[in-house]
């Protein structure tokens, strides 16, 4: 990957670890003084989004080492570790939520505050420019790690709206005597805890089916099919595979070519194969080619 590529990656990654130090202050202290449950719950999983962005810091970098003798196919897959870190935390946070959530429809309701209000809409705003902002650059890059990020702060998108809602609700019953609205704090935070926990899952998923080498969708390998026959020489696929190896992909093809081919012949096939399909694919980094002999039935 391009150095400038790496670089606004990790810059977008130190982004969201200032941000997250940022509203995980604001969000506890404020939700401490004036007793918001969704806010202090919501100010936890961002505390847990500390760790989770310093494991995709880190996996970003391992990532893009060069492959040496002991990781002959590069470190790619730091980054799947990382999303998968970022997917357990979150989880982890969800569960948090949903607990202290339930607690507090035990527990007298508090008095809403305008102050809680306004720190959960501050999150809102600032989480959806930085849900766009990572995803962007980890689509762009290919990053699967800042992807996992993005997603993060997605979450936190979602946490941040019912936070506001169930804030929003619990100042509407204080001034109107509404007595069951006051609950509409605790209520948000058991939805928040949902979104999280779906959106875990789905990363989780996705980060054991790459750990796995799961194959890459049907279209991709057809296509990978289509470039290898285009290639001169080729006269049948015998086998195509290809995986996810983090950031990038890697193919593994056996073809027939004419058994009286050369050595050399057969050489320039295989070095055709890997040019052809590198050329029309930028997230294609290897391409391991099998020659066996073709005869005209």
């Amino acid at each position: 990957m391009k150095k400038e590529k790496m670089s606004s990656s990790v810059f977008a990654v130190w982004i969201s670890l200032v941000s997250n130090m940022f509203l995980t202050g604001i969000k506890i202290v404020v939700g401490f003084l004036f007793s918001s449950e969704v806010l202090i719950a919501d100010g936890f999983h961002n505390a847990g989004d500390v760790i989770a962005t310093f494991a995709a810091l880190i996996s970003t970098t391992v990532a893009r080492k060069p492959s040496d003798s002991q990781h002959p196919y590069g470190h790619g897959k730091a980054e799947i570790i990382g999303s998968a870190i970022v997917a357990v935390i979150m989880a982890i946070a969800a569960i948090f939520i949903a607990y202290h959530s339930v607690e507090s429809f035990f527990k007298p309701a508090v008095e809403a505050s305008y102050f809680a209000l306004v720190a959960a809409l501050i999150s809102l705003i600032w989480k959806q420019i930085l849900y766009v902002y990572c995803m962007r650059i980890g689509k762009s890059d290919n990053n699967k790690s800042l992807i996992a990020t993005a997603n993060d702060h997605l979450a936190d998108v979602y946490a941040s709206i019912a936070a506001t809602v169930g804030i929003g609700l619990t100042i509407v019953g204080d001034q109107f005597g509404i007595s069951f609205l006051r609950f509409g704090d605790p209520l948000a935070g058991i939805i928040v805890s949902f979104f999280v926990f779906k959106l875990s899952y789905e990363m989780g998923r996705e980060a054991i089916d790459v750990l796995m080498e799961k194959t890459v969708s049907p279209e991709r390998l057809d296509k990978f099919a289509e470039l290898t026959l285009a290639v001169p020489g080729v006269k049948r696929i015998d086998r195509i595979r290809a995986r996810e190896h983090g950031y990038y992909v890697i193919v593994d093809v056996r073809v027939g070519i004419p058994g009286q081919y050369s050595v050399q012949q057969g050489h320039d096939v295989s070095r055709n194969i890997k040019k052809t399909i590198m050329d029309h694919n930028d997230d294609v980094q290897e391409v391991l080619v099998h020659i066996n002999p073709w005869y005209e039935a």
